[in-house]
């Protein structure tokens, strides 16, 4: 998405600001990484503060900004906020996910297109995504029949890649800290000469 650009000098009206607004509030809302960071206090004890502060911030820059606002911007905005406010850096690519929605959602709102809004709205999702990360894997580590886990698409979950490439690991057995006998009570020493090489 290197050089793309929203909007052109238009200013947004007071209702496509506010669709915007609320936009940008909800996409933060299913940010995964951004509420982690309020959810673990990574800001502090202010760390919702932090996280409506930036919002906001955004918001501001697409309302007040003269000319053209680039992807690059937003992203460094982004990212510089993150590591000052939360000391962290997400490196999850998220931080260009959302940048990129963001700046789709602002150009629609320019056109008083409220489509991207509407539908994050309608499809509001139960709980935080925080949350719902958490019901995913825990949906996921119940001993049930893989038929259940399988996608309408054909491809393979990610729980049933992991098995697969774990049973395709080699892994060596750990060895007893203290010689154990067998079946017919002899007790097996191993040399001293071993100990301690893989």
């Amino acid at each position: 998405m290197a050089g793309s650009t929203s909007g052109g000098g238009g200013a947004l009206s007071a209702q496509a600001a506010a669709a915007l607004g609320e936009g940008i509030g909800l996409v933060f809302g299913r940010w995964t990484a951004l509420q982690m960071a309020v959810e673990n206090q990574w800001g502090g004890r202010d760390s919702r503060a932090k996280a409506d502060h930036l919002a906001e911030s955004i918001l501001s820059w697409f309302a007040n900004s003269k000319g053209k606002h680039y992807y690059e911007d937003l992203v460094d905005m982004m990212y510089d906020t993150v590591s000052e406010s939360f000391n962290a850096d997400f490196e999850d690519g998220s931080v260009e996910e959302v940048a990129e929605q963001l700046l789709i959602m602002h150009e629609e709102c320019l056109q008083c297109n409220y489509s991207s809004v509407e539908k994050l709205r309608n499809s509001r999702a139960q709980g935080n995504a925080v949350s719902q990360s958490r019901k995913m894997v825990v949906d996921g580590d119940d001993d049930s029949s893989d038929d259940e886990d399988d996608d309408d698409d054909g491809e393979p979950s990610m729980m049933d890649n992991e098995a697969g490439s774990a049973e395709k690991m080699s892994v060596d057995e750990p060895k007893p800290s203290k010689p154990v006998p067998d079946a017919d009570g002899w007790t097996t020493v191993p040399s001293r000469r071993g100990r301690g090489k893989n």
